[in-house]
């Protein structure tokens, strides 16, 4: 039984979009952490104490701690307590995620994402170190979870579909620009009401990111591209040095002998042909997406016609 759940989680996560990838590996941590927690450190430690691994994966507001734990800015993302925490966390993902995938491809969601993380670090560990003791007592520390993350996912899906229409149980249909909008009120009626108000200005601070990563992306400047350049070099680092076909004995590597490619000549005559006019064909799409996202931002998706929302799509599903 075990094993057919794992298979399905590997395979949901192997040919699953980005905005599956990113729900699963919350999720395996979040059980990992309650796994380890309670299971091995609580009869260890005893009841009531806090659990060593989520100290060591959140990220602290004081810089001695942060120089020993660097590995914080990124794990802290990705690392949740409470059930509800992770639910509500993963349910807007989700929602908000497969939003961003229809209007803008699967390659910019977790740029968006970890970018987004980032941002809120930054907002949550200056205001604690800035500003006055008597603001920067409310913030507290360490802080965890993918709030910050998220509300980049949020306010980048409302920037590029701001009437995209969601069905809310109890509420009914909800353009998504007025839960953006509700959802930043929340934050800032609870930095008001200090509570917890290091992770409320760490979700303005993903707020901040989503918008200006869409404004930027309109201008045609995308910052996915530099993101994922260095996540594939990172990538292909690991598989290189860790894969298993790097792991055999420098004997059996001679006895191989040189690994020789062949090219069709044919082929590679074609595609150099070819290459001025798909460059046009490109610069020319890319047109065509920017006229189209100009014209969501004026007048909303609903103003686009049939063709240029198939055009759309059919781009998205390319990327």
């Amino acid at each position: 039984m075990f094993k057919s759940i794992w298979d399905d989680i590997k395979k949901r996560f192997l040919y699953g979009d980005t905005v599956t990838q990113l729900v699963l590996i919350n999720v395996i941590a979040w059980a990992a952490i309650v796994i380890i927690g309670f299971v091995i450190l609580t009869p260890i430690r005893g009841i009531g104490t806090p659990n060593l691994l989520v100290e060591w994966l959140a990220v602290p507001a004081d810089g001695m701690k942060l120089l020993v734990r660097p590995w914080t800015v990124i794990t802290y993302m990705f690392t949740h307590e409470g059930f509800m925490h992770i639910l509500f966390n993963m349910l807007i993902l989700y929602w908000f995620g497969q939003i961003l995938v229809n209007y803008l491809g699967n390659h910019r969601v977790i740029p968006i994402y970890v970018l987004g993380g980032l941002m809120g670090f930054l907002f949550y560990f200056f205001s604690y170190n800035l500003l006055p003791a008597n603001f920067s007592n409310f913030i507290g520390s360490p802080m965890l979870g993918a709030s910050a993350g998220v509300m980049a996912v949020v306010m980048a899906a409302a920037a590029i579909a701001p009437t995209h229409t969601l069905h809310l149980m109890f509420i009914g249909p909800i353009q998504i620009r007025y839960i953006a909008i509700g959802l930043i009120l929340l934050d800032m009626i609870a930095i008001q009401n200090g509570s917890n108000t290091g992770g409320h200005l760490a979700h303005l601070g993903g707020v901040v990111l989503g918008y200006t990563f869409i404004e930027q992306l309109k201008r045609g400047n995308d910052w996915s591209v530099g993101f994922n350049r260095s996540f594939d070099k990172i990538k292909d680092f690991f598989y290189n040095n860790f894969s298993r076909k790097n792991t055999s004995t420098p004997k059996e590597t001679k006895k191989k002998g040189p690994r020789m490619a062949f090219k069709n000549e044919e082929k590679v005559n074609k595609r150099t042909q070819n290459s001025g006019s798909t460059r046009r064909t490109t610069s020319s799409n890319q047109e065509a997406i920017d006229a189209i996202l100009d014209k969501i931002k004026e007048s909303g998706y609903d103003s686009l016609t049939k063709e240029e929302k198939e055009f759309l799509f059919k781009v998205s599903k390319e990327k």
